[in-house]
């Protein structure tokens, strides 16, 4: 098992209608002739968007192959005993230079309903953010379902929004069946459970340079949502310097925040789960038994459940998002 160290793979980039250029400028990933690049998805195992390692012995791997192979050591014992062969989380960076539809998406119950594989809920992390910006948070107020449909058919749904302003450093936790939607000038990374299913509500009256408008999805999503107001906003949480501070702590996955101008060893020999890193400022180096990886801003790698030990150094400063499953 000497081959499985830190796995960098591949960006997958995405064109969305409403999709920029921060991918490219913010980010660093060139994605080339696309004209509107929504999102870059990371690490992804849904089929027909795997990721693929881009380094090392394991170059041109599958991570659904890897896990096939590897199995615990790269997940996790508890974590391969629910999921076995699907890796259970998306990560993805978003960049809107437009509103994203107004969305929702099932729980895990209304999933095996559907037959689907899960639910999907997810937390963002704001990278950058135009001044100004912002998005949509669940309700404002609690309405019914009688409600929200005549709404809906009158196109007031936007009076009944939860319309939050964000800044840099934004966290936010979207659970599933929460109303939701990004709005133009966010670069945001996103977190997710590993499922693509969306239900768009509302989609600003918004047509393709064909004059076609997108799919929605209405009857799908009303037994979907969760019509209470929001009581919430961003996520309030610490940022230690040269620490790990926890954001998220939930069922689906945990996230920490680490600010470091130092090095730092970290030693995860009491924790039964991958470690995605995801670097949302300046650049470090990251050792490990089986070499060095340079990382910046817009990089995401994943270290494999036996990977125990390893140490962070600045180049002279760096934040990073750590991910894993408790």
């Amino acid at each position: 098992m000497e081959l499985l160290g830190p796995l960098k793979f591949h960006p997958q980039y995405k064109e969305k209608i409403w999709g920029g250029d921060k991918i490219r400028t913010v980010l660093h990933h060139d994605f080339g002739s696309m004209s509107n690049c929504g999102e870059l998805w990371a690490i992804s195992g849904i089929k027909g968007s795997e990721s693929e390692v881009a380094e090392g012995p394991l170059e041109g791997n599958t991570l659904n192959e890897l896990l096939e192979v590897f199995m615990a050591d790269l997940v996790g014992e508890k974590v391969y005993e629910e999921f076995e062969n699907e890796f259970p989380l998306l990560i993805k960076f978003i960049d809107a230079t437009e509103w994203l539809s107004i969305q929702v998406h099932p729980d895990d119950e209304l999933a095996q309903e559907r037959d689907l594989p899960r639910g999907k809920t997810e937390m963002w992390y704001v990278l950058q953010a135009d001044e100004k910006a912002a998005l949509i948070n669940g309700f404002s107020k609690s309405i019914s379902k009688e409600e929200y449909q005549q709404r809906l058919q009158e196109k007031t749904l936007q009076e009944v929004l939860n319309l939050v302003k964000v800044k840099q450093g934004d966290a936010f936790y979207i659970d599933a069946k929460k109303v939701h939607a990004i709005g133009p000038g966010i670069l945001l990374t996103e977190i997710q459970q590993s499922a693509d299913t969306t239900y768009r509500i509302y989609d600003w009256d918004r047509v393709d340079a064909q004059g076609n408008s997108r799919d929605l999805h209405v009857e799908l999503a009303l037994d979907s949502i969760n019509f209470e107001a929001e009581k919430t906003n961003s996520i309030s949480y610490k940022k230690p310097h040269n620490q790990s501070s926890t954001i998220v702590d939930q069922q689906y996955f945990s996230v920490q925040i680490l600010e470091f101008d130092h090095a730092i060893a970290k030693d995860y020999q009491d924790l039964d789960s991958f470690v995605i890193y995801i670097v949302t400022q300046g650049s470090f180096i990251l050792e490990s038994e089986q070499g060095n990886m340079d990382l910046g801003i817009g990089d995401v790698v994943l270290l494999p459940a036996i990977t125990k030990k390893v140490e962070l150094h600045p180049l002279p400063a760096s934040t990073l998002l750590e991910v894993y499953i408790k």
